[in-house]
This record gives C-alpha cells, structure tokens and sequence, in this order.
C-alpha cells in the first residue's frame, strides 16, 4: 500500500521529462525514442505498481485504505489534503486507466513515428493519465475536481493535437466548452453538498446526506441531478454528447484512451462513488436509466448511417455508455463497471484496430473507399472481427457476460421494466446491424485503395493482448467491486428464461439483417433509401439527431450575433468616458500652468481673497 502514490506519480514525472524535453531538444530520432521509452514506460510502470498495489490490498483483507501525501491549506480549520483513497471500485479503475492505458501508449509509439510532435503527444498522453488516476484515487471531492479538470484540459490539447488544420481546433474547442457546461453544474452540486453536510471527503459526505436526507429529499435530489449534469457532460450523454463524435479530429491513439479507458468513463466512476445520493433519490436514478435508454438508442441509430470508421466507434462508445448510465439507473451497479471494464478492452481493441486499418490507407477513414481488406491486412481484420463480436454481445466474449448482465436486470426495473428492457434490447440488436455494417463495407466487397501496412510488433503485439482480454476479460466477473456497490455484486444470471433467450437473440438477429443487407444484398432496401422519407431520415440520422443544428441556432448563433453588436465592447465604452474626462480635465488644469510669475502671483492672491472670505462668512 505504501507504494499507491507512485502510480499518478509515474505518469506525471513521464510528462515532465518529455515537457523539458521538447522544450531543449529538437524533434530527432534519439528524442523519439526517449519520448517513446518515456510515454509508454511510465504508464507501465505505474501498471506494474497497480498490479502490486492490488495483490497486497487483496493480502490485507480488501479495506479500504488511505494514503496521505500532505495538507493542501489550513485555513479556519478547513484543512483539505491530497489524500489517495484505495478500495474495490478505485482498484478496477486505476487498473483499467493503468493497463489499458499502457497498451493504447505502447501501440501510439509505432503509430506516431511519421507525425511531427512526438514528444509533445506523449507529454500529453502521459498528463491525461495521471489527470484521470487522480480523479479515481482522490479522497476528497476536490482532488476529484481536480482531476476532472485535468482531463477536460488533456483532452483538448489532444483532441486538437494537429492543430494545422482549423477544423482540429474547432473540435478541441468544442468539446472543452460543451464538457465546461456539464462541469458547472457539478460544481454547483459540489458546493451544495459541501454547505449542506460540511464535509469534502467523498466517505465522510456520503455517510453525512444518509443522515441528514430521508429517501425523496429534495436536497439530495437537486444534488444528484447536479452531479448527473456534470457525468453526461464528460461520458458523453444526453443532452451533452455533441461533442464526442467530432473528438476523432485527435489522433486514432487519443480517441482509443478517450473512448475506450479514461475520459468518457469518468462519468460513470463519478455516480458510482457517489451511489448514496443517488439511493435517496428515485428521482435522480431514474433520470440516469432514462438518459442512458435515450442516449444509446439515438446513438445507436446514428452509426447505422455513418461513413466515417471512426465516427461508428464514436457513436458505438456513446451507446455503450449509454448502457452503463442503464445499469445505474436500474440499481445494477456493478454490472455498470463490469462493463465499463470489459467495453475498455473491446473498444481499445476496435479503436486501434481501425487505427492500422487507417495508417495502412494513408490516414483514408471513409469506409466506402476502402473494401476487400481482410485478406490484405488479417492482422487488423482479425482485430476488429473479434473486437465487434465482443462489441456485439456474443455469447463467450467479454461484452456478453457485462452487457447481458446490464440488460436482464433492467428487465426487474420497476416500474417500467418491460420498457427499458425492450430498448436495451433492441439497441443490441442495432448495435450487431451497425456493427455488421461496418465490418462487411470495410473489409469485404470489392476493393478500394490499395493497402501498404504500417504495423510493427509493438502494434500487432498490442492488438493480440487485447484480443485475448476482448474474448476472456469477463469470463471471472468483477469481484473488487462487490464490498463497495450496494448491490453487492454480480448476481448469478439464469440464461434460461425467455426474457434471456429473447436477449442473447437480439445480436444474432442484427448480424443476419446486417449480413443480408450489406453483403449478398438478399435484402434490397435502395427504393426505401432513395425515398423521400428515406433520405430524409437518414440525414436526420447522420446529423446525430439534429442536435448540433439546434445548439448552433440556440446558443452559438445567437451568441455570435451579439458578440458583432458588441464588438466596440460596451463594457470598454464605460472606461473609455472615464479617460476622456480625465483628459478634458488634464487640458483645463495645464491650461492654468503658464509658466508665468505675475499669473501665479494673482491667483495666489484671488485664492487668499476667497479664503479670507470664506472664513470671514464664518464668522
């Protein structure tokens, strides 16, 4: 245990040397291989140093435990310190944030070698590492703002990472102002929560609200909401998950540690840690069941008509979170980190996978110009293949034991079970058809650009050990987690009920459709595309739902308008008056400053005749 604060520390003595690095150094290839041994060894360290973290946490009997680093202020006895905080549910984060995070590292040292800024990448890879290991180990909810803030920071140095392109800023741009909303209304919550019990310690609040609250107080439920603003915020959720799809301007390694093992799950870990509100407050919960059932359904429908590869991961992660914000609104809580842990490895997978396929078409990403690829790249083909059937749900492959768990016990949600089991169910369906849909376009049909692969051993190796987690990552369930959640862990599943068989149909059903439609075309629907309505709905669809056309009229245009009336800056006009006056009266004054004797002479004399005056009217 005495070795936990080497994990952030890792990452971030790796940011500091590649930070002083690129400041002395010029962009060569002896830096590269710094910068390379730098980046992905310090988050392998940290990974190591989790592993051991954890096998002792597990030799100590599981409690909880603290790690005091120091006092941050003393101030009136407020006294907050940096304090990192071990149990069940931190353990599976730092180790998913950890391992995962060292492979997308491993995998980016290859895959960048040809862009410019390579150490300036892994400075920042590294800092978005050890940003989110604080979030998860912080005590307190300041040290979680922290690191909340931190990852909001890195990924807009990432998601803007070739910032050449105008379109790359504008989408780092969007995503740190659209998050900046979610943000403020969990500072608002966090503020609340303070004031209300007094505490910033994330335990000491939690057990203070079940004191101070009765289930359905209005307090707790003002909070909750609150600190639900800021999770759909960063996990990409109604009505905040514009952002997520125009983050692919990053590098495909970003997108992979964005996706798949740091930012977008933030969220999720934020109600989990703070289940208790969320207990005293149906309310709330179902408000997190609800955006969850609605996120992943639209998004879901919106990678059916996408052609961009990594746009369909994109919207895939917003559906697969969709399914964790399911789980906890439904009271499965560990189901929700069972699959925030297995979508890691699935969708890292996809992520990097899809990353070979784009570096082998020289950064091609439209899948409709590539094709006939699974003979000529099997490496990344088998890849993604096992990547999408995990994503897909398939039964023996991690995304099914999480996946199933999420949707059976959304079916004994009450009072609507039945509906949200019927969206989480057909949403799987749809996620087999889109998942169909792209693998059939990308790798089989005829030909298009003539691959030339890129890959080396530290990518293929990469992809072949999260292969291995892809298939076998939920074969032994998520035991840390069942001390810290109130459901007290997975349950045992009966696969033999309909409502199970109906489940574990719906992706095989997709798949068929999927096949049927987009290969051997058996299922011909280019009359009802090619309809009006057709069309009409698929560029409703494409356009995520229309939610950026709203925004953009309601929020970006209005405001641009008067930031134009405005431009003279009406707030400067104020100053500007102030100056002038002061001028006019500068003017007059120097005006009396002659230089003459006999002029100051005559004033001094007025000036006595005027006092002598006053006084005299005094008296």
């Amino acid at each position: 245990m005495d070795l936990l604060w080497l994990v952030p520390t890792l990452p971030l003595l790796g940011f500091l040397a590649l930070f002083v690095a690129g400041l002395f150094v010029s962009e060569a290839r002896p830096l590269k291989w710094f910068s390379g041994i730098v980046g992905a060894g310090s988050v392998g360290l940290a990974a190591l140093v989790a592993l051991v973290v954890g096998m002792d946490f597990y030799a100590q009997g599981a409690e909880p435990q603290w790690y005091l680093l120091w006092t941050w202020m003393d101030v009136d006895g407020f006294t907050p310190s940096i304090r990192l905080y071990l149990d069940g549910l931190s353990l599976v984060m730092m180790g998913v944030i950890t391992g995962v995070g060292f492979l997308i590292h491993l995998y980016a040292t290859g895959y960048m070698w040809g862009e410019g800024g390579y150490s300036r990448f892994f400075a920042y890879m590294n800092l978005f590492v050890f940003a989110m290991l604080m979030l998860v180990l912080g005590d307190n909810l300041l040290v979680l703002f922290l690191g909340w803030e931190g990852v909001g920071l890195c990924s807009y140095l990432l998601i803007g990472f070739f910032h050449a392109q105008p379109e790359n800023g504008y989408a780092a741009r969007k995503a740190f102002v659209v998050t900046r909303v979610g943000d403020t209304a969990m500072l608002l919550g966090l503020f609340l929560l303070f004031r209300e019990v007094g505490s910033i310690e994330v335990q000491a609040s939690m057990a203070g609200a079940r004191e101070l609250w009765p289930e359905g107080s209005t307090m707790a439920t003002l909070i909750a909401l609150l600190l639900l603003g800021g999770a759909v915020g960063k996990s990409a959720q109604l009505p905040l998950q514009t952002w997520l799809p125009d983050a692919m301007a990053g590098p495909t390694p970003v997108s992979a540690l964005i996706h798949a093992a740091t930012m977008v799950t933030a969220g999720v870990y934020l109600i989990a840690r703070t289940h208790e509100l969320f207990l005293l407050s149906p309310t709330a919960q179902l408000a997190v069941a609800s955006v969850g059932l609605a996120t992943l359904l639209i998004a879901s429908f919106t990678a059916l008509t996408q052609r961009d590869i990594k746009r369909v991961l994109a919207y895939s992660t917003m559906s697969q979170i969709g399914y964790m914000f399911l789980a906890l609104g439904v009271g499965a809580w560990s189901a929700a980190i069972f699959h925030l842990m297995t979508h890691a490895f699935f969708k890292a997978l996809l992520f990097l996978a899809s990353g070979s396929v784009i570096l082998a078409l020289h950064h091609e990403q439209d899948m409709f110009k590539m094709g006939g690829l699974w003979r000529k790249l099997p490496i990344p083909f088998a890849s993604m293949l096992i990547g999408s059937i995990a994503l897909a749900a398939l039964p023996f492959t991690s995304g099914f034991y999480s996946k199933d768990a999420i949707v059976l016990a959304s079916f004994d949600f009450a009072p609507a079970g039945w509906l949200f089991w019927g969206g989480a169910a057909f949403a799987a369906f749809l996620t087999a058809l889109y998942t169909t849909r792209m693998m059939v376009i990308t790798f089989f049909g005829k030909t298009g650009i003539e691959p030339h692969d890129h890959s080396r051993i530290n990518m293929w190796g990469t992809l072949a050990v999260l292969c291995l987690l892809a298939i076998g990552g939920g074969w032994f369930g998520l035991a840390p987690v069942a001390a810290v959640l109130p459901d007290g862990g997975l349950g045992e599943a009966d696969h033999t009920s309909a409502v199970a068989l109906a489940t574990m149909a719906a992706p095989f059903l997709g798949i068929a459709l999927g096949w049927l439609l987009f290969h051997n075309r058996r299922i011909n629907v280019d009359g009802l595309a090619a309809s009006r309505f057709g069309d009409a709905t698929r560029r409703f669809w494409f356009s995520g739902w229309g939610f950026d056309w709203v925004y953009d009229r309601v929020f970006v245009k209005p405001f641009i308008a008067v930031a134009h009336l405005n431009k003279a800056d009406a707030v400067d006009f104020a100053y500007r008056i102030i100056a002038a006056v002061t001028r006019g009266l500068h003017y007059v004054i120097a005006l009396t400053q002659s230089g003459r004797l006999r002029w100051y002479a005559a004033n001094m004399a007025i000036g006595l005749l005027v006092a002598f005056l006053i006084v005299l009217d005094a008296l």
